[in-house]
């Protein structure tokens, strides 16, 4: 003969049931989320930005090893670059 079976309650309090979401809070979440992922996004690009100005200072200043050209794409990429950078922070300053 097989064992009888019984149901047996389940009283674990650590189980609790995740408070549903409305569609209006489900979106404000994830407009916060995209949000917040677009500002490290930014801070990843100015921060690559700022590792380029200084690696085009590097050649702008590295003397007869590089091209005239090279040196003077460069030197005026420095210049551009530290505007650019001082722009999206200005930029990102006002979101």
């Amino acid at each position: 003969m097989s064992p009888s079976l019984s149901v047996v309650a389940d009283n674990d309090l650590k189980t609790v049931l995740p408070k549903t979401e409305t569609v209006a809070q489900r979106v404000q979440r994830l407009q916060a989320e995209a949000r917040q992922l677009a500002k490290d996004h930014i801070k990843t690009f100015t921060t690559a930005m700022t590792d380029l100005e200084a690696l085009a200072a590097e050649i702008a200043e590295g003397g007869d090893a590089y091209a005239p050209g090279i040196r003077d794409i460069a030197r005026r990429l420095v210049d551009d670059l530290e505007a650019r950078v001082q722009t999206l922070d200005a930029i990102s300053a006002r979101t």
